[in-house]
């Protein structure tokens, strides 16, 4: 809610129309370590997975659209 990597990071996937699902791992420890063991330890917020491949945080996920490699990740295998 407070966060503005993660509002950055969810304006991007609006401004493409992309469906996402957000967890909320504030207050949820235990959610928090499976998002932490998932992203292969990585606990900052945002970790964004697309199509079940770890893309990072907020800064990877910039990265991506900046070098024109996001829309082809977006799209569905």
């Amino acid at each position: 809610m407070f966060c503005g990597f993660c509002m950055r990071a969810k304006a991007l996937l609006d401004q493409k129309g992309v469906a996402y699902e957000e967890y909320s791992v504030m207050m949820d420890a235990g959610l928090r370590d499976t998002m932490t063991k998932r992203a292969g330890g990585n606990h900052q917020v945002p970790q964004i997975f697309i199509n079940d491949e770890h893309i990072g945080g907020c800064n990877e996920l910039l990265t991506l659209e900046m070098a024109g490699a996001l829309d082809a990740k977006l799209t569905p295998a």
